[in-house]
């Protein structure tokens, strides 16, 4: 982390810049955090959403974990910052052990996830051939949107035990309701958050009647972790982007617009008023290319443009993006006006996917609620 001496503006950074609202994202954390100590399961954060340690820090229970991570460069930057316990919650390929066991041997008890038999034997055979019994959980598939087991295949669920335990340790099991995405309304995302429980805790029971211990029932997205109303069973929950939100988590309905706590800095550069447009230097390259709001009720386009200080404008949006050009302008159908932003205006442009966004940028420039000032950078970084 890098404070600064002396703060700067909002006018004085350059642009396009990453903001992020620290006492919107401290919002978020408390609330999903007290969510879940009411049903009664510890929070086990996905940190593929922050990718910083100085963020990481203010998402999790203790500094040393649990977390949950998506690719092994994350398992190490995290483990150099002296996070302990994680499990890498994508599927292992025989390729990656290595690193894996580079890892357990600096002390860090890291898990892997996998669904077939062959993923089983490399992980039983590497545990034999070094003496360390990697523990591993079973992917379950709990609503067809990706990887994974199918719940009640008890068969496939024990032969995948069998040979992972000659040698490695099964630790449980693992599901993630990617579906919920998808959901349109609060009994939607209900019904996917107990899909979501029933599914994992249907294959830990077979499990367990099989003789296998299985003592992880991990479940996890943030539209669940919002509308479960019960999580029987389930011993801990996985979710990402609810330290920051998004567009697209407003669009589900997991949060409002005023809880977004990430939003992308840029400045006006040019004007077309004969095709309604505004350009900004913000283009993809700056917010990505995801559209995931574009199945949604409202298509927010490439974000949601908000002034410097984070107020929205209404039915203003990044309609277009080239890579460095970003062109604002009125959401079809909308009987609003054109605001006038002169050449040089700062505007805040609300991100459709957290992840997405942030994976474009090199820092977080941290700043308080109703502040123009940036206290703090926090470094963020990517790869594999």
């Amino acid at each position: 982390m890098r404070n600064l001496s002396q703060a700067l503006g909002l006018m004085d950074v350059g642009t396009p810049c990453l903001l992020l609202d620290r006492d919107r994202m401290d919002r978020n954390v408390r609330r999903l955090r007290q969510r879940l100590d009411r049903l009664g399961v510890t929070l086990r954060p996905h940190l593929k959403t922050a990718k910083s340690v100085d963020a990481a820090q203010q998402v999790m229970m203790s500094p040393s974990g649990p977390a949950t991570v998506s690719t092994l460069k994350e398992a190490e930057q995290f483990a150099d910052a002296g996070v302990r316990d994680l499990i890498y919650a994508v599927g292992v390929s025989p390729d990656k052990i290595d690193r894996i066991l580079a890892l357990r041997a600096r002390g860090v008890d890291l898990a892997v996830t996998l669904d077939t038999v062959d993923q089983a034997r490399a992980v039983a055979e590497a545990s034999r051939r070094t003496g360390d019994p990697i523990p591993a959980l079973i992917e379950i598939d709990c609503d067809g949107h990706r990887s994974g087991v199918l719940p009640a295949d008890g068969a496939t669920l024990v032969r995948i035990a069998r040979s992972l335990e000659d040698g490695g340790r099964l630790r449980g099991v693992l599901t993630h309701a990617g579906a919920s995405y998808g959901a349109v309304g609060d009994d939607a995302l209900r019904h996917c958050a107990e899909v979501e429980r029933a599914s994992a805790v249907e294959a830990a029971t077979l499990l367990r009647e099989a003789g296998f211990a299985c003592p992880v029932v991990s479940v996890g997205s943030t539209p669940t972790a919002h509308f479960a109303e019960a999580l029987d069973g389930v011993t801990e929950v996985r979710a990402g982007v609810f330290v920051f939100f998004d567009l697209v988590m407003a669009g589900i309905g997991v949060c409002s617009i005023d809880e977004i706590a990430l939003s992308v800095l840029a400045t006006v550069i040019g004007h077309q008023p004969e095709k309604g447009w505004i350009l900004v230097d913000a283009g993809w390259m700056a917010m990505s290319r995801d559209r995931g709001t574009s199945k949604q009720r409202i298509d927010q386009g490439y974000g949601l443009v908000c002034d410097i200080n984070g107020k929205p404008f209404g039915d203003l949006i990044l309609s277009d993006a080239n890579q460095e050009h970003g062109i604002i302008a009125l959401r079809p159908g909308t009987d609003a006006r054109l605001p006038d932003l002169p050449i040089g205006t700062r505007v805040r442009i609300l991100p459709n996917h957290a992840c997405a966004t942030g994976a474009q940028h090199g820092a977080y420039h941290v700043m308080r609620s109703g502040s123009d000032k940036i206290e703090a950078v926090w470094p963020r970084f990517g790869g594999w």
